[in-house]
């Protein structure tokens, strides 16, 4: 069950409106880094989480990213306020108007198809879906998902400071951003609060891949760091060692019955390629540059 209290988590003071950030602002709104795709990916985790310490702390994250939510769709209702009114009631000259709905940018969209208030769309107008939930019900898989979910999060806030100057919208956007870092600090001591966090599952890696390093892109920049050098690694700079490291051939095989292979072979034989003939082509009756012609091109 929920209940609501009308005062937001933190208070939006927005000096001026400003359709074209509240679009912007919208990122965090509808958007796959944003309030509401984290609030559900939290409850959802949440509900089905047999811990009872984690399942209680991804409910309350979950409820606390929904009043994100709310201060997020509230600044960007007091962004658009001004244009709202206006809008509506044709209050100004056509030519007005439509310079005060642009403003320069893609505020329009907001303006016209939600008449100004918040809409769960990202800041290009692309609608929400739950496809930005990826849980997958591994806790350590998820509380990583989540990791990473709170770091995109806190650097969508970052960059929105950025575009701002407006002091009461900065101060709010730093509190949510900060709140992300909060977030990410109670996810990681979760996931290490689990003894066998690692790999995610149950399942053990084979020791005779797991501490290979394959270096399969070689070349000028090759770099040697942490990631691929020291006691937990073995470096595999040979081609031919990256070749069908199983000790087979590397050749693809499968066991076919009779009727099938006949017919995999008659296939084969119609569709065989007849590397004997030159046959002429729509190239070599200048259909298209390409059809190999050592006559000069008139200009």
């Amino acid at each position: 069950m929920f209940m609501h209290n009308k005062r937001l988590m933190y208070t939006v003071r927005v000096s001026e409106p400003d359709p074209r950030l509240a679009s912007l602002m919208l990122e965090q709104f509808g958007g796959p880094q944003g309030e509401l795709a984290a609030a559900m990916r939290y409850f959802t985790q949440g509900i089905g989480e047999l811990d009872p310490g984690r399942k209680d702390m991804l409910i309350d994250i979950a409820t606390e990213e929904l009043s994100h939510l709310e201060v997020i769709g509230n600044i960007v209702a007091m962004l658009t306020k001004g244009v709202k009114g206006k809008l509506s009631e044709g209050a100004e000259e056509t030519a007005d108007l439509y310079s005060t709905i642009t403003g320069g940018g893609e505020s329009h969209t907001l303006s016209l198809l939600y008449g100004g208030g918040p809409a769960l769309v990202n800041s290009a107008g692309v609608p929400w879906t739950a496809a930005y939930i990826d849980t997958l019900g591994d806790p350590t898989c998820d509380l990583r998902s989540n990791i990473a979910a709170e770091s995109r999060a806190k650097i969508i806030y970052e960059r929105l400071i950025n575009v701002t100057t407006d002091p009461g919208v900065k101060d709010a956007l730093g509190f949510l951003m900060t709140r992300e870092v909060a977030h990410q600090k109670s996810f990681e001591k979760a996931l290490y609060s689990i003894e066998n966090n690692f790999p995610p599952g149950k399942l053990p890696g084979n020791p005779a891949y797991a501490d290979k390093y394959f270096n399969s892109s070689q070349g000028e920049g090759d770099s040697r760091g942490p990631w691929n050098e020291g006691d937990q690694w073995q470096y595999v700079d040979s081609f031919d060692e990256q070749c069908a490291v199983d000790g087979g051939d590397g050749n693809p095989t499968v066991k076919l019955a009779a009727a099938e292979m006949k017919a995999i072979e008659k296939t084969a034989k119609r569709t065989m390629s007849r590397t004997g003939i030159d046959p002429t082509t729509g190239a070599d009756l200048g259909a298209g540059p390409g059809a190999g012609t050592t006559k000069p091109v008139k200009a």
